[in-house]
C-alpha cells in the first residue's frame, strides 16, 4: 500500500519566475580587439574589484579567450607596478571580529622602570644616594711585600 504524499509546505516557485536574463557580451569581441594591452590601465581596472582581485567571467561577461588575455595583462601590469596586487580597504563598520580588541585600545604601557629601553645603554646614576646603592662594592687589594 503506497502512502499518500502530504506536506504542510507550500510549493516553491522557480528562481527565475519568468525573468529573462540577458547574457553579457564580451567587450573585446564586440569591438574586434586583437590583443589586450597591459599598458591600458584604465581598461584593466574595469576587470578588477575594489580590492584589486581579477573579476570572474560571469561578472565581466568576457569570453574564455579574452578573459585569459585580461588575466595575463593584469598580471603583467602588476609586475611592472602599473596596477596594485592588493589595496588596503578601510572598513566603516566597527568591530574587530570574534571579540578581539584593536591594538589601539590597549593604551600606553608607560615607563617600564625595571630596565632601560633596548636601543639605549644603561643610564648612569644621577644623585649620590642612588650611586651608592647601584655601585658594586669596592674590593681593596692588600699589598704583598
Amino acid at each position: 500500500m503506497a502512502r499518500k504524499k502530504t506536506s504542510n509546505r507550500t510549493e516553491r516557485k522557480p528562481k527565475d519566475a519568468g525573468k529573462k536574463v540577458r547574457k553579457k557580451v564580451c567587450v573585446f569581441c564586440k569591438e574586434h580587439v586583437d590583443w589586450v594591452d597591459y599598458k591600458d590601465v584604465s581598461l584593466l581596472r574595469r576587470f578588477m574589484s575594489d580590492r584589486a582581485k581579477i573579476r570572474a567571467r560571469r561578472v565581466t561577461g568576457n569570453c574564455a579567450q579574452h578573459q585569459r588575455d585580461v588575466a595575463i595583462a593584469i598580471k603583467t601590469a602588476r609586475e611592472l607596478a602599473l596596477l596594485p596586487y592588493a589595496t588596503r580597504v578601510t572598513s566603516s563598520r566597527g568591530g574587530g571580529g570574534r571579540g578581539r580588541r584593536d591594538r589601539d585600545d590597549r593604551g600606553d604601557r608607560g615607563d617600564r622602570g625595571d630596565r632601560p629601553p633596548r636601543d639605549e645603554a644603561p643610564r648612569a646614576p644621577t644623585d649620590e644616594h642612588e650611586a651608592e646603592e647601584t655601585a658594586a662594592p669596592a674590593v681593596e687589594e692588600e699589598e704583598v711585600a
